[in-house]
């Protein structure tokens, strides 16, 4: 199956989480209208006539996973070159959001991009991006109030994005976790 960047499957926290984290991303970061929170698993992800055959595949591979609870408590940075940094919460139990990353790869190989980095997958909620050592220190202290958000674990997420300019990410299906699917 070939790969797009239209589509991804992705871990999003509930809404009712979701203003203290926007709160940031409305400030700090240039993706906020295109995508929602999230925790990226798989992307690029299938092409748009792929997902209804990917849809049961998903559910399939996270059948065995038990439901588990997140908490967003940390803040992480990312450097790049040129002196940019992404500023991101570091989702734990990290090994849960491994492990459901893992289950997924086995589903779809060819999606795996995540794996491409050095550290391998990272699980991860980006909130911005600072330009320069300055802005992030910056952006650092902003986050000094932060209070951990917590959430369930219950399902993962297939998203889609039409080409610009009505890119905005929205949901295509959902995987429960825990849920064994039927031969």
């Amino acid at each position: 199956m070939a790969t797009t960047p239209q589509s991804a499957l992705v871990l999003i926290p509930p809404p009712d989480v979701w203003p203290p984290i926007q709160a940031i991303r409305r400030v700090h970061d240039r993706q906020v209208r295109r995508w929602m929170p999230h925790v990226t698993l798989l992307y690029p992800f299938v092409h748009r006539a792929a997902l209804e055959q990917a849809t049961p595949a998903a559910r399939a591979a996270l059948g065995a996973i038990p439901p588990f609870e997140v908490s967003l408590g940390r803040f992480e940075v990312f450097p790049h070159r040129g002196g940019t940094f992404t500023v991101w919460l570091a989702p734990e139990p990290k090994e849960a959001l491994v492990a459901l990353h893992a289950a997924l790869v086995r589903a779809f190989p060819r999606c795996d991009d995540g794996n491409r980095f050095a550290g391998g997958f990272t699980p991860h909620l980006s909130v911005g991006q600072a330009r320069g050592p300055e802005a992030l220190d910056e952006f650092q202290r902003e986050l000094g109030g932060w209070m951990p958000v917590v959430f369930s674990a219950r399902h993962v997420t297939i998203i889609v994005r039409d080409p610009p300019p009505h890119d905005v990410f929205r949901t295509f299906a959902e995987a429960r976790l825990g849920e064994p699917q039927g031969d």
